[in-house]
């Protein structure tokens, strides 16, 4: 346990619980799926937390003790404590990582993060390729030059987010419409990663590369900690 990766999956968790189509889809939520498919891995240990929890799960003594959050909100951001945002907020720049799935593009948390607005374009349905332009990243370690959605929720530019740090996903829909759909940035001394894909109403969290693109995104937003050992042999600094 103590070598693991610690996460949390954050979801609302009200889509799954009251809308019958997606209860189908989803019917412990999606925080769950994403989590059990987390806790397959050796390095990681995942649990979830959801919005009508008291503190939405968030209380201090979880924040210190997670690695990397996942966040996953839609109709009620809203809802969700300025207090516990601050929380977030002050752990990300203490070095715990944050990803930001679909449309938490516009949860308080991302939008602090970002300092804009986070708008951007969007229509219902349709087939979505997403391509894989900087395949030597470690999020993209093991995805093919790109992978396809058949059904998603099409998320278009202009996106009104800071100029990542790194670009390295787009995603393309058949209407012609582009999207930045995987991007880093670091704050403070955490490390951030949006990826759009994640409507709702689609199985999109069972896709196998959606899945790799969030395992190897938990393992490259973890904190990084230089242990002892790893610096007993640097020399010492000449006067």
């Amino acid at each position: 346990m103590e070598n693991k990766i610690k996460v949390v999956v954050w979801n609302e968790f009200r889509h799954e619980r009251h809308n019958e189509k997606i209860k189908k889809i989803y019917p412990d939520g999606m925080h769950s799926v994403i989590a059990k498919h987390l806790n397959s891995q050796k390095d990681i240990v995942a649990s979830c937390a959801t919005l009508d929890e008291p503190e939405h799960g968030l209380t201090q003594d979880v924040i210190e003790q997670t690695d990397v959050l996942i966040w996953w909100g839609h109709g009620a951001h809203h809802e969700v404590k300025d207090e516990i945002v601050a929380r977030v907020h002050k752990r990300v720049l203490e070095g715990m990582g944050i990803i930001c799935l679909h449309s938490a593009h516009f949860s308080k948390i991302f939008k602090a993060l970002m300092g804009t607005s986070c708008v951007l374009n969007w229509r219902d349905g349709g087939k979505e390729r997403i391509w894989t332009i900087e395949p030597s990243h470690p999020i993209a370690q093991g995805l093919p030059p790109y992978f396809e959605l058949p059904e998603t929720e099409m998320y278009g530019e202009r996106f009104d987010i800071p100029a990542p740090e790194k670009l390295i996903f787009i995603s393309w829909y058949p209407g012609g419409e582009v999207f930045r759909s995987g991007c880093v940035w670091e704050r403070g001394h955490g490390r951030i990663f949006y990826f759009s894909p994640g409507h709702e109403t689609f199985p999109i969290y069972y896709d196998a590369n959606v899945l790799r693109v969030i395992t190897n995104a938990v393992r490259w937003c973890a904190p990084r900690i230089i242990k002892a050992q790893e610096c007993k042999n640097v020399p010492p600094i000449e006067k």
